[in-house]
């Protein structure tokens, strides 16, 4: 099955047509604080009629929860720009973001003392 992104976007010699940046209309900082680990997920109301097709792209990405960083992998766009598509789409009720919970304590001193030790064995 061809990929969504085939076409028009993508040349086999000269690779993507349109400038990332392009895409989010030179904007860099999304509207919605969106992570990487955030989850994002369609609401099932339509997105407005000026978004372009990388809009709707995203969109069918998310039929389940997705996270911004795999939507952008699927896209084959940065993370911001990416976030910027999805932030458009939380604003227009197209989707819905959850940021990732973080404990308290986000790191635990024992596991990453167990990480460097294992990098150390490593090397």
């Amino acid at each position: 099955m061809p990929s969504p992104l085939d076409g028009p976007w993508l040349d086999d010699a000269a690779g993507r047509l349109i400038r990332p940046y392009t895409v989010s209309g030179g904007r860099t900082k999304p509207s919605t604080a969106l992570d990487l680990l955030s989850m994002v997920m369609a609401t099932g109301s339509a997105p407005q009629p000026h978004m372009g097709p990388e809009h709707a792209l995203a969109l069918g990405l998310c039929d389940g929860p997705t996270s911004v960083a795999e939507i952008a992998a699927h896209l084959r766009l940065p993370a911001v720009v990416t976030k910027v598509l999805l932030s458009d789409l939380v604003d227009c009720g197209a989707i819905t973001a959850k940021s990732p919970r973080f404990h308290a304590q986000p790191t635990d001193r024992s596991l990453l003392e167990a990480v460097l030790d294992g990098l150390r064995r490593r090397l």
